[in-house]
């Protein structure tokens, strides 16, 4: 077995996460673009290091050879602007310069779905309660317009350099981005870093398990745009280092997920109870994969004149998934696990499993038959998720067990294969798991394990299938009705 393993997967690695350099910042003190006062919007000059890491091919998911499907989606929208016209290139989009510029450097051919109607609304200053398959680019399609408005802002009306030596005490950004899970804020601002490259933005991060006083630090050196995970935003404002009344932009990122966790309440203390300005200069962006009933009450709260879009299926996912269901009792696990790793080419593999308990069991037993593993879940330090995650992206630990803290957002490079050892009750949670293969119109495989005990979600698996043109199992064939 042993043998077999390390011909296909390469030697095991060491169970707790190691960095070359033990040392290195945390994720939220990564380098930012550093603008000087003398520096002109357009003729900023190139930091090469910075570049490089924020450009790097190995940083960049390209479009895959199923991306032209994407043109194939269905779109509807309601409210909003009487005309739309969706964008055919990002050139059409009126975005300054800089960010056309940083997108050329990300590689970008052309804008997906979601991009090609969002931004043009967005551009338009309207409010949007936006819906999207997971892996169809979200993320650009919020920041692009609203770091554009800024910049033009910047440029019209330059800030004030400070005071040689002055530190800010509390920092007033124009944007903010509240997002539900602490590796998603991390994914988002470094896809900040790299659309503010070369401007005078700069954009900071927050999030809980780590150390409020360096992250007060950061937000000292300035912050125009802040990403923020709910509880740690608000203990931020309460210990004075945020204020939010010059924040003229506001995303809610994954806002079925920040439901779903109970941040209900600390979404509305931040809305109703801080210093954010409530009138018509606030827009508010709500994005996800899915949109309850909750979340379309909370929109009705507190957005005004709002555009609903909606692209593909409400909870809906991607055909360029092949999604393979097979039955496999409980007490087969592992076993089963183990023949699927050694029968697939080895590649970026995430295993999904429902508790934390499970994940570090599952974590030793393929580390003790030499798979290159790791596991990720919240009882982990901030420290050792951080790790777990960058050990997993450079292929160091090619195969990585995790709970539901990696199943939204998250934006790898050539995740190949997501294995369900244990399927979620919930077809919205199935839909976030299997949407971390198959970003950007690439290709990937979910398979997952089913036994009896999971029939309360068959009906709505079954359906999913079918609408996604994949093969129904004879045992899951009961289930079809005749409304899919």
């Amino acid at each position: 077995m042993e043998d077999e393993v390390t011909m296909k997967w390469g030697d095991r690695q060491p169970t707790e996460p190691t960095w070359e350099h033990q040392d290195d910042a945390w994720a939220f003190e990564k380098p930012t673009y550093e603008w000087q006062q003398e520096f002109e919007q357009g003729n900023a000059p190139a930091m090469p290091e910075l570049e490089e890491e924020l450009f790097g091919e190995e940083n960049r998911i390209l479009s895959g050879v199923h991306f032209d499907k994407f043109s194939r989606i269905n779109v509807s929208r309601k409210g909003g602007p009487e005309v739309v016209n969706p964008l055919r290139s990002f050139g059409e989009a009126k975005l300054h310069p800089i960010i056309l510029e940083n997108i050329e450097r990300m590689g970008y051919q052309e804008p997906t779905p979601i991009q090609r109607n969002a931004i043009p609304i967005l551009m338009k200053n309207y409010d949007l309660l936006a819906c999207a398959q997971t892996g169809s680019g979200k993320t650009a399609a919020f920041l692009l317009p609203v770091l554009s408005k800024i910049l033009t802002k910047l440029q019209k009306n330059p800030p004030v350099a400070p005071v040689p030596g002055a530190r800010r005490t509390k920092t007033s950004p124009l944007a903010l981005i509240i997002s539900p899970t602490r590796e998603l804020g991390i994914q988002i601002f470094d896809e900040t870093r790299r659309f503010t490259y070369k401007s005078p933005i700069r954009p900071a991060v927050i999030y809980g398990g780590a150390d409020l006083r360096r992250q007060k630090d950061q937000l000292a050196r300035g912050c125009d745009i802040l990403i923020a995970t709910p509880g740690r935003l608000v203990d931020a404002m309460e210990r004075g280092a945020v204020a939010l009344d010059k924040v003229r932009y506001l995303v809610l990122d994954e806002a079925d997920r920040i439901l779903d966790m109970g941040f209900e309440p600390t979404i509305r203390q931040i809305l109703l109870s801080s210093d954010l300005t409530r009138d018509e200069s606030l827009r508010t962006m709500m994005f996800s994969a899915t949109f309850p009933t909750e979340i379309q009450v909370l929109a009705r709260d507190f957005m005004n004149d709002y555009c609903r879009l909606r692209i593909g299926r409400i909870g809906g996912t991607t055909t360029d998934i092949l999604q393979k269901v097979i039955r496999v009792e409980e007490y087969h696990k592992e076993d089963t696990l183990i023949e699927l790793l050694l029968s697939q080419p080895p590649s970026r593999t995430l295993i999904f499993v429902d508790t934390k308990r499970k994940a570090d069991y599952l974590d030793d037993v393929l580390y003790n038959k030499h798979f290159p593993c790791i596991s990720l879940h919240g009882d982990r330090s901030q420290r050792e998720r951080e790790l777990a995650l960058e050990a997993f992206k450079v292929g160091r630990s090619p195969i990585l067990i995790a709970t539901a803290v990696a199943a939204r957002g998250l934006d790898i490079k050539d995740v190949m294969h997501v294995i369900n050892y244990d399927l979620s009750g919930d077809i919205d949670d199935y839909v976030h798991r299997i949407g971390r293969t198959a970003r950007a119109g690439n290709p990937g495989l979910a398979t997952t394990f089913y036994n009896d005990q999971n029939w309360n979600i068959a009906p709505q698996l079954v359906k999913l299938l079918i609408e996604c043109q994949q093969d129904v199992p004879e045992f899951l064939q009961e289930y079809i009705t005749d409304d899919v």
